[in-house]
């Protein structure tokens, strides 16, 4: 029972990601099942991550401006092309290369293969993104 109260004074502390991470451990202890408390306390922080996130994608225009959702739009594929597809991309050759680590066989077909197509893939589009980028900024205004 102290253990409930503890966990229900960190709930209305303001901290519902220590309580999830507090039930987590408890499960864990008890040989249960702990993934989903954890799943829990990792939603818990970000979504306050996430919610400034939105707010800075639609907050670089009015509200009543009709570019609003193209802006917000043209931001995050920014974002996930420059951000998110090169840590993948990292994650994805340290896969590798546990996989040939481990396993050490070179063969077309093994799943080392799949790791490094992945990250060639994220690093292309992200590339490609770059490059129109750097297009549009310096372009001439038009096709002439």
């Amino acid at each position: 029972m102290a253990v409930a109260r503890k966990v229900w004074q960190q709930v209305e502390s303001g901290s519902p990601a220590a309580a999830f991470i507090i039930i987590a451990i408890l499960q864990f202890s008890k040989g249960q099942e702990f993934s989903h408390s954890m799943y829990g306390a990792l939603a818990c922080l970000l979504v306050s991550g996430l919610t400034r996130a939105f707010e800075t994608f639609a907050s670089q225009a009015a509200w009543n401006n009709p570019d609003l959702y193209w802006i917000s739009i043209t931001t995050l594929i920014d974002w996930v092309a420059n951000v998110i597809l090169p840590v993948y991309a990292a994650s994805q050759v340290a896969a590798m290369a546990l996989r040939l680590g481990i396993f050490s066989l070179v063969h077309p077909t093994s799943g080392w293969l799949r790791h490094f197509v992945t990250a060639a893939l994220c690093l292309m589009v992200s590339g490609l993104l770059r490059l129109a980028e750097f297009f549009v900024a310096h372009g001439t205004g038009g096709v002439t």
